[in-house]
């Protein structure tokens, strides 16, 4: 697929062979990248209503959707970083998040540059719907400065908890999809500068997930995965 996974597919069984049709049973397991391991998931059997309108059908399980997800969470695709240069850009630094937060502001008195690491703390939930499916990342949020000598210093850490969907087509033999932040949430795990409400930062750090998380995914699906 890329360099963090591949897929394999193989036949369940042999091909059955009717008048009108040719019924192909594939299992499609997705693997991180070179790490043949076991699936946490198993598949469950499932058919195709009979249809005759089209010359082929192609139909997807959840479990090959959950083998994908364990695939990537595995290789750290859920991972990111959100270099200074990109908040810097939307001029976040120390001194706008001392402007909401009374205490960061005491704490941290020369304004610095920051930058956002975000990491999926779990496997992430997999929801087949018809024509999409929906996805529920538990995650974390550390949200650093950057100091003059290029170290960091964390200032606190958020659980997030982000809800999408994913809308699928099929496109030069591949499987391709569009993700759609559905809804997103954070509370707050540590903070090195005192308590504050979650709440007063949620615009800004929903505004920068958009523009920044959201495109980077939409970009990496619209590659699309190859299909047998």
């Amino acid at each position: 697929i890329d360099d963090l996974a591949e897929v394999d597919y193989s036949l369940n069984s042999l091909p059955a062979v009717f008048q009108p049709f040719i019924d192909l049973d594939l299992k499609a397991v997705v693997f991180p990248a070179g790490i043949y391991t076991g699936s946490p998931f198993v598949a469950a059997p499932f058919t195709i209503p009979d249809q005759s309108d089209s010359m082929l059908y192609l139909a997807f399980s959840e479990y090959f959707f959950q083998t994908s997800s364990f695939a990537y969470y595995t290789a750290g695709a859920f991972n990111m970083t959100i270099a200074e240069e990109t908040c810097s850009y939307f001029n976040i630094s120390t001194e706008i998040f001392g402007s909401i937060i009374p205490e960061l502001a005491k704490y941290s008195v020369t304004p610095y540059p920051v930058m956002l690491k975000l990491m999926a703390t779990e496997i992430p939930v997999i929801s087949l719907e018809q024509d999409s499916f929906t996805v529920e990342i538990q995650g974390s949020m550390e949200v650093l400065a950057v100091l003059p000598d290029s170290t960091t210093q964390l200032l606190f850490t958020m659980n997030t908890t982000a809800n999408s969907s994913i809308s699928l087509n099929i496109f030069d033999q591949k499987l391709m999809g569009s993700l759609c932040l559905n809804k997103l949430q954070f509370s707050l795990a540590h903070c090195n500068v005192g308590f504050f409400e979650v709440s007063l930062l949620e615009n800004i750090l929903s505004y920068i997930l958009q523009t920044e998380v959201i495109p980077s995914a939409n970009a990496k699906l619209s590659k699309g995965l190859p299909l047998p």
